[in-house]
């Protein structure tokens, strides 16, 4: 029978696996690591509230596509609430740590990145839902809304728990991995093989929605009375998703690959030069979605603008502009505030007195 090591110290599997997390964790590397990654980190806090706040504040946004959205953007909020966690438990601290510490600091990214994985799934069919009907939105409910959303959390809680759950080489010590020093080489080959074929997957499936949109558009178009933008909505929102999904895929691949040469036990690879950068490059993804929510959604750009605006102004009263010469005065959809639009001055908020 075998031995189970549940009450040893990280040092004891670091030391096994060869892992050096103090020499390599020190000096001009630390620091940039440490402040690029602290940087990313508040950015993501602040721009991913932003997203969930407009399409809370936002009529426009009150379809399960943006609700999807701002799921996505809660997956990326966790997901800078699991790199902070790592950041003050990582390098030569990681040796200290217990291994139920251990397990909660690894299984929060697997669980950031699940939660993402599953929510651009869920949009996918969503976006099949509507498209093949040629509609802007599906038809979901709320209420089913609200349970695709409780699902994408359950799968992600799950799967963040499977190594905690038994999944583990803690009885096994020779199969432990090189880069997880208490996970199963076996595992991280499933994990990994189980994320590339559904990346995969996922872009084919987009590609298809994508092509048939844009077939489907140009053959309509003609024929179809309404707007031009209105008819262009479809294709805006499908932009935004791949967009989304390729920087997806694009962060996160590299490291998935990685983790997938450490569990085949690729002892050439030189995993562990590089684990570092690829996980930042990870962190990078949550960083960049809210930037392309606001650069392929003019909508959405405006209500964030218009949202920093107000808050600017209620933080400096004294900047609010004595006279309001030449602007034009209209209600947001929410009726909560009045925007007012300064050609000299830009996006003006004024509380409405009622």
């Amino acid at each position: 029978m075998n031995e189970c090591y549940y009450d040893k110290r990280m040092d004891f599997f670091y030391n096994r696996s060869n892992t050096d997390t103090a020499d390599e964790w020190t000096g001009t590397k630390l620091v940039i690591v440490l402040c690029v990654g602290t940087f990313f980190c508040l950015f993501i806090f602040f721009s991913n509230s932003l997203v969930i706040a407009a399409v809370i504040k936002n009529r426009k946004f009150h379809f399960p596509f943006y609700y999807l959205l701002a799921n996505l953007a809660a997956a990326d909020f966790f997901a800078g609430i699991a790199y902070v966690y790592l950041m003050f438990n990582t390098g030569p601290v990681s040796k200290t740590l217990t291994v139920n510490r251990w397990f909660l600091r690894q299984g929060l990214l697997d669980a950031s990145l699940t939660a993402s994985l599953t929510n651009l799934l869920v949009i996918a069919v969503e976006r099949h839902m509507s498209i093949m009907r040629m509609r802007v939105h599906s038809n979901l409910t709320k209420k089913r809304v609200t349970l695709l959303i409780l699902f994408v959390w359950a799968i992600a809680i799950f799967m963040g728990a499977v190594p905690t759950l038994g999944w583990n080489c803690l009885c096994d010590i020779s199969a432990c991995s090189s880069l997880a020093p208490i996970y199963s080489r076996s595992y991280l080959i499933f994990w990994t093989v189980s994320n590339l074929m559904a990346f995969f997957i996922m872009v084919v499936v987009y590609l298809r929605i994508y092509m048939y949109v844009k077939r489907k558009t140009n053959v309509l178009s003609p024929h179809t009375s309404g707007s031009i933008s209105r008819r262009r909505t479809p294709m805006k929102l499908m932009k935004t998703v791949m967009t989304v999904l390729g920087a997806f895929v694009v962060c996160w691949t590299p490291g998935l690959v990685v983790l997938l040469l450490d569990g085949l036990n690729c002892t050439r690879c030189n995993v562990q030069h590089v684990k570092r950068w690829f996980l930042l490059l990870a962190l990078l993804n949550s960083v960049m979605n809210p930037i392309i929510y606001s650069y392929k959604d003019e909508d959405m750009y405006s209500t964030m603008k218009k949202m920093l605006c107000c808050f600017s102004q209620e933080k400096n009263p004294d900047r609010r502009p004595s006279r309001l010469p030449s602007m034009v005065l209209s209600r947001s959809d929410t009726g909560g505030s009045q925007y007012m639009e300064d050609n000299n001055r830009g996006p003006v908020c004024n509380k409405s007195s009622s």
